[in-house]
């Protein structure tokens, strides 16, 4: 059975995106230092073997709409290849891409139930601060693998902020020179 995983970098302060995200500005005002770690230069082995370990158990991905309208002109793909859902009200016909295909689903339930049938036995990858908060919220979280930056941005997207009573067990630690990288298993 498929195991759905948020997986964000976030800054010690709590945010996933700088303040004022926007075309310009994807990843928010500043936002972009929470991924230095992945891609700056160089990057660290531990890091390399975090990120592909990642993408070598991500088999479908689920984005928020503003995720995929911030991030596809920057991916020019889907994130993780495979098929990718994208939780909007907007009915669309599917998007073919190389790597995949972006299914559009009109709430996060449901996109979530239709990666994990895709998935099989892989990973479904959660991207989006706003998607990520509701599916915590909602119980559909099984995993959270959070890469904590040592930085501060002061404002942003928190992850957690509304998300309820969410219980989190470390179940591994990967520390690196310049970002930790902390996988939960979410307690039900």
């Amino acid at each position: 059975m498929s195991r759905v995983l948020v997986f964000k970098s976030m800054s010690l302060d709590g945010y996933v995106a700088g303040p004022n995200v926007s075309a310009d500005d994807p990843m928010g005002v500043g936002g972009e230092r929470l991924h230095d770690w992945m891609f700056g230069d160089p990057v660290a082995s531990t890091d390399e073997k975090v990120v592909a370990d990642l993408r070598a158990r991500a088999a479908a991905s689920v984005v928020g709409r503003r995720t995929f309208d911030l991030g596809l002109p920057h991916w020019k793909d889907v994130p993780f290849p495979g098929p990718s859902f994208v939780v909007t009200r907007e009915a669309r016909a599917p998007l073919a891409q190389a790597g995949g295909t972006f299914t559009f689903a009109p709430e996060p339930a449901e996109a979530v139930a239709l990666a994990r049938e895709a998935a099989g036995d892989g990973t479904v990858v959660l991207l989006g601060a706003e998607l990520s908060r509701r599916a915590l919220a909602a119980g559909l979280v099984d995993e959270v693998l959070l890469s904590l930056v040592p930085i501060t941005l002061g404002g942003g997207a928190p992850l957690f902020d509304g998300t309820g009573d969410v219980t989190l067990r470390p179940a591994e630690v990967v520390g690196s020179p310049g970002v930790t990288h902390v996988r939960y298993e979410v307690v039900r």
